[in-house]
């Protein structure tokens, strides 16, 4: 597929998806940094790995559900991966904790499995806040419109479906990532 084609499907998926995001890869001494946003927070996240095997890092979270400004310490670990010759799957334990209060904490498992054409994804994380306990689940399934080789743009088309127990409700939405 030529470069024209690419940058064609490209603007296709970012004027069609009101969400775009980037998905890092991380590696030993890399960094990264992110930004995210839904109907209940947005977020600054910055973390570094210092092995392949876990990340450290700090969130500065914008509750809109709660109305409340906080950081998050938060780190993951890499639990499983699977290698195969067409996909990879990972499983990671995830954790932080609020510089407001010992009270306030996260706890939960995520993990993905993709090929070069299909991703897909899923999170169970356990919140505890001072106003409430809740639970967030979140699945996502993706595909990728073009191959591209390494060191090109790749870009994905994607779809998520996430629940919590404050409102209890499944809101699905499409969004890419670049």
């Amino acid at each position: 597929m030529g470069i024209f084609n690419k940058i064609t499907i490209f603007l296709i998926i970012v004027l069609i998806s009101d969400t775009a995001i980037s998905r890092p890869i991380s590696w030993p001494g890399g960094s990264t940094f992110m930004y995210k946003s839904n109907s209940m927070i947005s977020s600054y996240f910055y973390h570094y790995s210092p092995s392949y095997k876990y990340s450290l890092g700090a969130e500065y979270i914008t509750d809109r559900y709660h109305n409340d400004q906080y950081i998050s310490l938060r780190s993951t670990y890499l639990i499983g991966r699977s290698n195969t010759k067409s996909s990879q799957g990972n499983m990671y334990l995830t954790g932080g904790i609020s510089t407001k209060s010992n009270d306030e904490y996260f706890y939960g498992i995520h993990g993905d499995w993709e090929t070069r054409r299909w991703f897909t994804s899923f999170s169970h994380l356990d919140k505890n806040t001072t106003n409430n306990d809740y639970t967030e689940n979140e699945f996502q399934v993706g595909f990728a419109p073009y191959l591209g080789d390494y060191g090109e743009l790749h870009a994905w088309m994607m779809l998520k479906t996430k629940k919590d127990t404050i409102d209890n409700n499944w809101e699905s939405y499409p969004f890419k990532i670049l």
